[in-house]
C-alpha cells in the first residue's frame, strides 16, 4: 500500500497536513529526522505510516502512561496492531507482550524510557527487527528543555547496544534551536532532515490579565463557557485543591490531579475527564503531557508558569480538533515569588549546578516579560520560538482590546530615583510604600521615610505596579536574582533619567479577545450532531473507551455536513478509515438517516428554519442567467440538504423577499398580489415573470465595480 492509500484506510484522511509527508518520506529513504510541529498538528502519523510501511517493529519512545495508552486505543480502533509497555502492566501481561513481540504480533510498541535498560527487553530488542526507533515528545532528553528527564539520557546507550541502527526520528512541539540542537547531539541523529513546520496555532486565542479577584475572574470565564470542556492550570497542589472545591461550591463538576494524590485517584479523575464524565480539570503541570483530548475548548492558567515553553505546551492542549478555543492566563505578582521558590528550593532542583537554577531564573523572566508585553501576545511567542512573526494577530488581548497610549515618563523617573536612592535593596512592595508615602513598619525601622521620594507619587499602588513590571520587562530594571526579588537599574535606565526622555506604555481596557462565529459548527444541524455525540458515548461506553477514540468532534460536525447515507458516502467523511467504517458505520449512517427533521409532511419544518443560526456573509458573482424563483429554491434546497438543514418552499422564498423588501404586497382586483421593489428591481427581479438575474437572491449590498453581490447564505432563511 501506498502512504496515500495507508493514511485513508487507517486514519481516514484525503491528504497530508503540513509536513506530514516530507517527514513520513525522509524516514521512507532511510534518513534520520527531527519533526517540530505544533501540538495538534499530527505528529503521530509521520511515524506511525512509515510504520506500517517497513518490515519490522517501530519502537515509540514516550514519557507518560496516559500517552502511551491513548495511542494504543487510537491505533487499535483504526485496526493497528499495536501494545505498550510501563509500569502499568503486570509481570504477567509484560510477559505477554514481549512474547506476542517475538511472534512478530505488533507493528508498533510503545515503551518508557526506563523499560530500556532492563534485561528482558535488550533480549528482545536484539531477537526482533527493530526498523524505525521514535522519540516522542524528544525535547525532554534536553537540559534546556522544560521536561528535561534523565532517563531519557538512555536511549543513545540502548541504540549502541542493538545489533543493527534502525533508523531514529523524533519529534517535539516546543523546542527551541537550543534545544533542536542538544536533540540531534544527545541521540545521535545522522546527518538528520530537520523540519521545523512553524509554532503558530492560529486557533488558539491567547489572553493575559491581572484581576484583583482571580477566582471571581475564573467564575465570569466559566460563565461563558457552560458545557464546555478546559483544564486551569495552579502552580501549587494547594491552589488545585483551593480551586477545585471552590468550583465544586459554586455549581461546577471539576475534578483535581497532583502528585498528593493517591495513584487511584489520580488514574480516576483522569479517566473521567477523558471519557467526558467531568468537563473540568484543575491540575499542576503533572497532568497533560501526551493527553490527546480533542475537545479541550479552553485552558486557564490560574497561575503564572516558570517558562514561556511550559506555558505554550500547557495551553496547546485546547484546540487539538482545530476549533476555535481560549488560552487565559491570570498573572500577579505572587505568581512571580512562588515561581522563584520553586526554582530555588524545589526538589527537583535539590541535586542541580546553579547554572541551571540561573537558565530556570532566566526563562522566568521571558515568562514575565510575556505577561507584561504591550505587543501582540501571538508575536511574542512565535519570536520566542525564533519564529518570524506580525505584529498584530487580532486574536490575542493585546491586539483585540481597547487601549491607550499614556505617557509614564514622569512615574518612570519617580520609581527609578526611588529605587537608585534606597540603595537598590527592596523589592517592588517596599518602592510603592515609599513612593505612596505609607509609612509601614519596614519602611520606619529602616528611616525610608526620609528619602526625598517618600509620598511623591499620587499614583495608585495598581498603576505604580503595572509600570514597575513594564519596566522591568523593557530592561529599564531588573529584578535580582535570589529567594526575595529586589529591585535594581536595568541596563536602559539611563534612557528614562535624561532630561528630554519620552515614555510611553500601552494600558489595555478590554482584554477578552473576541473572535467570529464558528460557522461550520453554527452550519451544521445541531440536532443530528447532538443526537451522534449520544451514540459515540454509547459505543464508547460499550467499549470502555474515551469517546474521542470512537470519532473526533470534527468528524461528527462534517458527518453532520455531508449527510452519507450509505458506506460509500460515509468514507468520504474527514476522519472515517476503513476499519472504522466497518465497525461503526452501519450505526451511524443509521443515525443519520433517520434524522429527517420532517413533521408536516411536505418537508419543511417551520422550528428548525426559525432556529437555525445566521452565518456570515459569502460573496457570490453575478449571472445574466434569468432563473425562477423556484429554481432558486432548488439550489438553495441543494446547499441545506448538505448542511443538515431541512428543505424549503419557493413561497417561503417570496415571504422573504416581502420581508427583506424586494418585493411588496398589494391590492389588485380584490387579491393580493406582489410587486417588485425598487430594491427588488436593482436585484435583477423582473416584473413579468418575477425571475431573478444572479444565482442566489439574498443581499446585503451589491458592489457595481467588483460585479459582486455581498450576500447572507441560504441558511438564515
Amino acid at each position: 500500500m501506498t502512504k496515500e492509500e495507508i493514511l485513508k484506510q487507517y486514519f481516514g484522511y484525503d491528504s497530508f497536513r503540513e509536513g506530514q509527508e516530507q517527514l513520513i518520506d525522509s524516514v521512507l529513504s532511510g534518513c534520520d529526522c527531527l519533526g517540530v510541529m505544533p501540538t495538534g498538528a499530527g505528529k503521530s502519523v509521520c511515524f506511525q505510516i512509515p510504520a506500517l510501511m517497513q518490515s519490522g517493529v517501530t519502537l515509540v519512545i514516550s514519557p507518560l502512561i496516559s500517552l502511551m495508552k491513548d495511542q494504543v486505543n487510537s491505533l487499535t480502533q483504526a485496526g493497528i496492531k499495536a501494545a505498550f509497555i510501563n509500569s502499568s502492566l503486570s509481570d504477567k501481561q509484560i510477559s505477554l507482550v514481549l512474547s506476542n513481540a517475538r511472534n512478530g504480533v505488533y507493528k508498533i510498541i510503545y515503551v518508557a524510557p526506563e523499560r530500556l535498560g532492563g534485561y528482558e527487553f535488550i533480549r528482545l530488542a536484539q531477537s526482533v527487527e527493530i526498523s524505525i526507533l521514535t522519540v516522542d515528545e524528544a525535547h525532554c532528553i534536553s537540559q534546556w528543555g522544560q521536561d528535561f528527564r534523565p532517563s531519557y539520557l538512555k536511549i543513545a546507550d540502548f541504540l549502541n547496544a542493538l545489533p543493527k541502527r534502525p533508523i531514529v526520528s523524533a519529534f517535539t512541539a516546543t523546542a527551541t534551536h537550543q534545544v533542536r540542537e542538544d536533540i540531534i547531539n544527545s541521540l545521535g541523529l545522522d546527518n538528520p532532515y530537520v523540519l521545523v513546520t512553524g509554532f503558530d496555532r492560529k486557533n488558539l486565542s491567547f489572553s493575559v490579565s491581572k484581576p484583583k479577584d482571580k477566582f471571581t475572574a475564573l467564575i465570569k470565564f466559566l460563565a461563558k463557557k457552560q458545557g464546555k470542556t478546559g483544564i486551569i492550570y495552579c502552580l501549587t497542589r494547594t491552589n488545585v485543591d483551593k480551586v477545585c472545591h471552590k468550583l465544586n461550591r459554586a455549581g461546577y463538576s471539576a475534578l483535581s490531579y497532583h502528585a498528593g494524590l493517591s495513584d487511584k485517584e489520580r488514574r480516576d479523575n483522569q479517566d473521567a475527564f477523558l471519557y467526558d464524565r467531568a468537563k473540568i480539570m484543575v491540575a499542576t503541570n503533572a497532568f497533560g503531557m501526551g493527553i490527546d483530548k480533542s475537545n479541550v475548548n479552553f485552558v486557564v492558567h490560574y497561575n503564572m508558569p516558570k517558562n514561556v515553553e511550559s506555558y505554550y505546551q500547557e495551553a496547546g492542549r485546547a484546540g487539538r480538533d482545530g476549533e476555535p478555543a481560549d488560552c487565559v492566563l491570570f498573572y500577579s505578582g505572587q505568581d512571580v515569588r512562588t515561581n522563584i521558590f520553586l526554582i530555588e528550593n524545589g526538589n527537583d532542583m535539590a541535586e542541580v549546578e546553579e547554572w541551571v537554577k540561573d537558565r530556570e531564573r532566566a526563562k522566568l523572566k521571558n515568562m514575565i516579560s510575556y505577561c507584561h508585553t504591550n505587543e501582540c501576545l501571538r508575536a511574542y511567542i512565535l519570536k520566542y520560538f525564533g519564529e518570524k512573526a506580525k505584529g498584530f494577530c487580532g486574536n490575542c488581548s493585546n491586539c483585540t482590546g481597547k487601549s491607550e497610549e499614556v505617557d509614564i515618563t514622569i512615574e518612570a523617573q519617580k520609581i527609578l530615583s526611588c529605587v537608585i536612592k534606597s540603595g537598590e535593596r527592596y523589592g517592588a512592595g517596599v518602592i510603592i510604600d515609599i513612593l505612596l508615602g505609607n509609612k509601614t513598619e519596614k519602611v520606619a525601622f529602616n528611616r525610608l521615610d526620609t528619602l526625598s521620594t517618600f509620598g511623591i507619587s499620587e499614583s495608585s499602588d495598581k498603576t505604580i505596579r503595572e509600570i514597575i513590571n513594564f519596566l522591568t520587562a523593557d530592561g529599564y530594571l531588573s529584578v535580582a536574582e535570589g529567594q526575595y526579588p529586589i529591585l535594581r537599574r536595568g541596563a536602559k535606565y539611563k534612557e528614562v533619567l535624561q532630561k528630554d526622555a519620552i515614555l510611553t506604555m500601552k494600558l489595555t481596557k478590554r482584554e477578552t479577545a473576541s473572535r467570529k462565529p464558528n460557522n461550520k459548527v453554527s452550519t451544521a444541524n445541531k440536532g443530528l450532531l447532538e443526537k451522534l455525540k449520544k451514540l459515540r458515548l454509547e459505543i464508547a461506553n460499550e467499549q470502555n473507551l474515551p469517546a474521542y477514540i470512537v470519532f473526533a468532534d470534527s468528524a461528527l460536525t462534517d458527518m453532520c455536513l455531508k449527510l452519507p447515507a450509505n458506506e460509500e458516502e460515509f468514507l468520504l467523511v474527514s476522519g472515517v478509515g476503513q476499519v472504522k467504517l466497518e465497525r461503526y458505520g452501519r450505526r451511524f449512517i443509521a443515525a443519520i438517516n433517520d434524522e429527517d427533521g420532517d413533521t408536516d409532511g411536505d418537508g419543511e419544518n417551520e422550528d428548525d428554519i426559525a432556529d437555525s443560526e445566521t452565518p456570515s456573509a459569502v460573496e457570490i458573482k453575478v449571472s445574466n442567467e434569468l432563473v425562477t424563483i423556484s429554481v432558486i429554491a432548488d439550489r438553495i434546497n441543494c446547499m441545506r440538504i448538505q448542511k443538515g438543514i431541512v428543505k424549503i418552499s419557493g413561497q417561503k422564498i417570496n415571504d422573504w423577499l416581502v420581508l427583506q423588501d424586494y418585493l411588496e404586497k398589494v391590492e389588485r382586483d380584490g387579491k393580493s398580489v406582489k410587486i417588485v421593489t425598487e430594491l427588488g428591481t436593482k436585484l435583477g427581479i423582473t416584473t413579468e415573470e418575477r425571475t431573478i438575474r444572479n444565482e442566489m437572491c439574498f443581499i446585503n449590498h451589491y458592489d457595481k465595480n467588483a460585479q459582486t453581490f455581498i450576500v447572507e447564505n441560504c441558511t438564515d432563511i
